[in-house]
This record gives structure tokens, C-alpha cells and sequence, in this order.
């Protein structure tokens, strides 16, 4: 037994790269995987299911380069332990309910769960259908779910031991005294909180008049290869279209749960879209922000899309360096496929514009009109609209380095 053996719950694309982040990174000495059922006809498919894909091409490639040897190995049939790029890995197979897998005697202390089933951290462990905390009563300390909570009672509140951290942005916030259950967002969210990271900073939140986020979205598996029926109650009919003809208008959690990891976010009115497109990772986030703005004497900005890209550029080089890129080339999905960063800025096509806006002050609410006698009631108000792009890869570049940082971080906290 090892008591410091990594946890993932679920061998889907998270859950997949999670193993292969882990397995090269080897901060864990052995890793646990819980699939939850029989694979295929034995242990060989899942060796076949971890070591291709379809998106990076095979993991010893991907990894390791070129010339590397396969790197997927079984040590022990029986007892289901495999060698994966030198990093011992335990596959069980019985499990599909969290307070069922038997996680403690492998000694995990920490699991990642990455099925994207059990989103709610006010659920009971010995809930029916399972539940994040279910893995606590297994035994686990913490558990780190690859997807945002979602509480199905709206008046429920978040519960005390549970958090959403995004590294890079506030993982420092993680108390292991307190935190056991914590959330890592969404992909989209983390690239769109490292944009909006070093904006805030240099330009803060209450100089931000509205702000929105579009994000120009991979498939995913929730959709259908080709066109489905819908389910019984099912409201968003988009997703039973093809994924490989369709683009699909839908909608995205994550302008909620930046409020969670940057709460001065709440004083601003954010909103945010998603548009899935047919491509099997790698996405796009614009970023739109109007700022109230300052004019200098000679009528200029004090915002503009080279401020902005300057920005960008000291935060990369400087306290995001390796979690944000600032780029001037022009690029294309393929071009980040893979690359470690939450968020790739396409410096070329940053772009504000500056204007003024009536503001009728007579229109006010709760204003004294007396204060306005003999005044012009119209004042031009001086706003900047900016736009900034962004790539990210919603698989393994982006987020699952991200999540792989935060939960190498919540274990070294444990002491």
C-alpha cells in the first residue's frame, strides 16, 4: 500500500489525461484508476483505450516524442496494475458508486473525479445515484471534481467544505483544514479567468462597465455523433444534432462560477454564450469589456489595443508566465492543440475602440433635481470597447495542465 497513490475516478477525455498528465509528471509514485465496469474483453482494452486517441495520437508520441517505445504495459493480470510510463497504475473495475471504491486500501489519499456525473457537493455520500462524497466516506481526504458544482436545490448554499479553485487564479485560497471538496471549474472558465486575471489587475473590476464572454466551443461528448431523439423533458434540442455537421448556439456556466474564483466579478453584469463547432478540441474565447474611460489632454485614450497587448505580454512574461501566452503570430486551432496554457492571447487581433455615451442625468434614480438647476443635465460620458481573443485547447493543454497543477497542489498541503 502507498499511501500517497493519486485517484481518478472515470477514464473518460478528463479522465484519460489526467493518467497521462500524472503518469509523465510522476509527482505520485502510483496512480488508482476506478472505471466502474468490465472493458471491452479485459485489461487489454484498457490498455488500448489509455495508450491511442484520436485527438493527440498515441501517448508515448505525444509525450514523449517521435522516436519514444509504447509506454502502456500489464505488470499483474489478476490484480489489474499496470505500468504506465514507468508509473505503476491500478485499475479497478467493480465500482460505480464513490462510497464504493475501494480506494483506501491502495491509499489514495486524493482523487480526481473526472465523470462529470456527480456535480453536487450538497449530495449525501450514501445518495442512490452516488456522490462526490461518496469518496470521503471511502476513505479519500479530499476530492477534486473536473467540472463546476452544480447544486440541484437552488436554496441550498454551497456547503463550508467545499470550494472552486482554478490555479493560477486562486488556488492559494485552498485551506486543507477546511476545503474537502473541491471544484475545478470548467474549461472554458479557466482560460476565460486568465484572461480577465491581468486586466483586473492592471485596469480593476470598477472600471469595467459591462463585460461578456463568447466561447467558440469544441464537441464534446454530450452531444450526438449524428441526430438523435431527444430524452424525455429535454429542453435544449440543439444537442441531439449532428456534432459533425452542426454548429450549435447553447449555453455555459462559466460566467457563474468566475464569480466564485474572482469575486469582485459580481459588481460587474457578465454574460456569456457558448457555440459548439465541429473540431475535436481546441477553442476560442472573445472576450468583450466596455471600460469607463479617461481622455487625456491631447484626446487620447488612456486604453488601447496596445496597452491592452502590453498587458498581456508583462503578465505572461511575468506572474502568469507559463499558465498565460501572449502571441502575435495568427493562428489556428491546431496550432495550440496540446500547448501548456490555460489561455493563448492572439495578440493581432485585439481591438478597442473609444467613444462617448449621453448620460442624462435627470434620468437617475433617488436624484435630487434641485441639484441640477442651471446645469445641462447631458453629460458625455467616455467609454472603450475592447475585444480580446483567445485560445485554449478544452482537453489536455489548457485545462487538464491546469487541473493537474491544482491537484498537485492540494496534496503537497496535506503535509
Amino acid at each position: 500500500m502507498n499511501d500517497d497513490a493519486l485517484g481518478i475516478n472515470g477514464l473518460g477525455r478528463i479522465g484519460k489525461l489526467t493518467l497521462w498528465h500524472h503518469a509523465a509528471r510522476r509527482h505520485f509514485p502510483s496512480i488508482v484508476v476506478n472505471v466502474g465496469r468490465e472493458v471491452g474483453r479485459g485489461l487489454e482494452a484498457v490498455c488500448a483505450a489509455i495508450e491511442k486517441d484520436s485527438t493527440y495520437g498515441p501517448m508515448h508520441r505525444f509525450l514523449f516524442g517521435v522516436n519514444a517505445q509504447r509506454c502502456v504495459t500489464i505488470v499483474d493480470h489478476d490484480r489489474g496494475i499496470l505500468d504506465v510510463a514507468g508509473t505503476p497504475v491500478t485499475v479497478l473495475q467493480e465500482a460505480r458508486n464513490p462510497a464504493e471504491i475501494d480506494w483506501k486500501p491502495h491509499g489514495v489519499r486524493v482523487v480526481v473525479d473526472a465523470t462529470g456525473v456527480f456535480n453536487d457537493p450538497t449530495a449525501p455520500p450514501d445518495h442512490a445515484k452516488g456522490a462526490l462524497r461518496g469518496h470521503l466516506a471511502a476513505g479519500v481526504e479530499k476530492v477534486i471534481n473536473s467540472a463546476a458544482f452544480k447544486i440541484k436545490d437552488r436554496s441550498a448554499a454551497m456547503p463550508d467544505d467545499a470550494v472552486t479553485l482554478i490555479y493560477g487564479i486562486n488556488h492559494e485560497a485552498f485551506d486543507p483544514a477546511r476545503h474537502h471538496l473541491v471544484s475545478a471549474a470548467s474549461c472554458t472558465t479557466t482560460a476565460v479567468a486568465h484572461m480577465l486575471k491581468p486586466l483586473l489587475d492592471a485596469l480593476h473590476a470598477s472600471n469595467i462597465m459591462t463585460a461578456a464572454m463568447s466561447t467558440i466551443h469544441a464537441a464534446t461528448n454530450s452531444q450526438s455523433v449524428l441526430d438523435t431523439l431527444p430524452k424525455a423533458g429535454a429542453t435544449d434540442l440543439r444537442k441531439t444534432r449532428s456534432a459533425l455537421n452542426s454548429i450549435i448556439l447553447t449555453s455555459t456556466n462559466a460566467t457563474a462560477a468566475l464569480e466564485l474564483v474572482m469575486p469582485e466579478l459580481a459588481t460587474v453584469g457578465f454574460m456569456g454564450d457558448s457555440v459548439r463547432v465541429p473540431t475535436p478540441t481546441e477553442s476560442l474565447a472573445i472576450l468583450n469589456i466596455t471600460f469607463q474611460e479617461t481622455i487625456d489632454r491631447d484626446g487620447r485614450p488612456s486604453i488601447d489595443r496596445e496597452r491592452l497587448n502590453r498587458i498581456y505580454a508583462d503578465a505572461a512574461a511575468g506572474p502568469q508566465e507559463g499558465m498565460l501566452v501572449f502571441s502575435d503570430e495568427q493562428n489556428v486551432p491546431a496550432d495550440v492543440r496540446g500547448g501548456r496554457a490555460a489561455v493563448v492571447i492572439e495578440g493581432p487581433e485585439t481591438h478597442t475602440r473609444t467613444g462617448f455615451v449621453d448620460l442624462d442625468l435627470s434620468s437617475l434614480p433617488g436624484l435630487d433635481a434641485h441639484l441640477l438647476d442651471g446645469l445641462d443635465p447631458i453629460v458625455e460620458l467616455p467609454v472603450t470597447h475592447a475585444k480580446v481573443f483567445g485560445w485554449y485547447d478544452n482537453e489536455y493543454g489548457s485545462y487538464t495542465n491546469m487541473l493537474g497543477d491544482l491537484t498537485v497542489h492540494v496534496h503537497e498541503s496535506l503535509g
